[in-house]
């Protein structure tokens, strides 16, 4: 079995090698891996280090954006070259540790579920800010509120799929609001959220973290209106 690892990159020119070798470097039993990165014109200097290690790795695609539109935009960029039958998407910083992917991916392996998210909240981690994690807990609230599900970290970085599940979905997203988008979609589908404990180490925006308080705005104005548009 493959699975896809999705990494959307910009402006990460101090961690992308550093992630990179850290998801190369995790086995599992019987599970092949492939690393999309789609960088999204980083201006840093990220994007010539990709440059270089373009062509030198069969199992390492590189996509190049012509110019800066977003995460999620990134994702759904990337989605086209997956050949995985999972889907993982792994942030380019090193908040998420991708030592987690065994327990991740096992839900999807035995059958218990199509999609699992790595919940920081049911493990005790450090918070980057109080005022994030109050914002995460929020649109955790919400989501459950208006679809019904039961989840306890809808903002997390780390979200896996069936991929004939996560290709099945007409993302409109362009930015962070990736998140609350295929989140809303997938529970109006029916299907169910399965959430497994991982470690976080969380940076600050002084660090390089770049979710601002907009995006939470925006985030909830997406999970508002697909609860009511497809």
């Amino acid at each position: 079995m493959l699975l896809s690892v999705i990494i959307p990159v910009y402006n990460e020119k101090n961690t992308i090698l550093k992630i990179l070798e850290k998801v190369k470097s995790v086995k599992i039993d019987k599970i092949d891996k492939e690393i999309i990165i789609v960088d999204d014109f980083s201006t840093d200097g990220t994007r010539e280090i990709l440059e270089s290690l373009k062509g030198k790795d069969e199992k390492l695609k590189i996509i190049f954006q012509k110019k800066h539109v977003g995460k999620g935009f990134a994702i759904r960029t990337a989605l086209k070259f997956v050949e995985g039958e999972i889907v993982l998407i792994q942030d380019a910083d090193l908040e998420y540790d991708p030592n987690e992917y065994p327990k991740l991916i096992e839900p999807i392996l035995e059958g218990k579920a199509k999609i699992v998210y790595g919940s920081r909240v049911l493990k005790k981690n450090p918070k980057a800010s109080i005022i994030f994690y109050i914002g995460g807990r929020c649109l955790s609230f919400l989501t459950n509120l208006l679809y019904g599900t039961n989840i306890t970290d809808e903002p997390t970085g780390y979200k896996v799929f069936s991929t004939d599940v996560l290709k099945s979905i007409d993302l409109k997203c362009l930015g962070f609001e990736f998140c609350p988008e295929v989140t809303a979609k997938v529970a109006k589908k029916g299907y169910k959220i399965y959430e497994v404990p991982i470690n976080y180490n969380p940076r600050s925006i002084k660090e390089g973290k770049k979710i601002r308080f907009k995006d939470a705005l925006k985030a909830v104005f997406t999970l508002i209106k697909y609860r009511f548009i497809d």
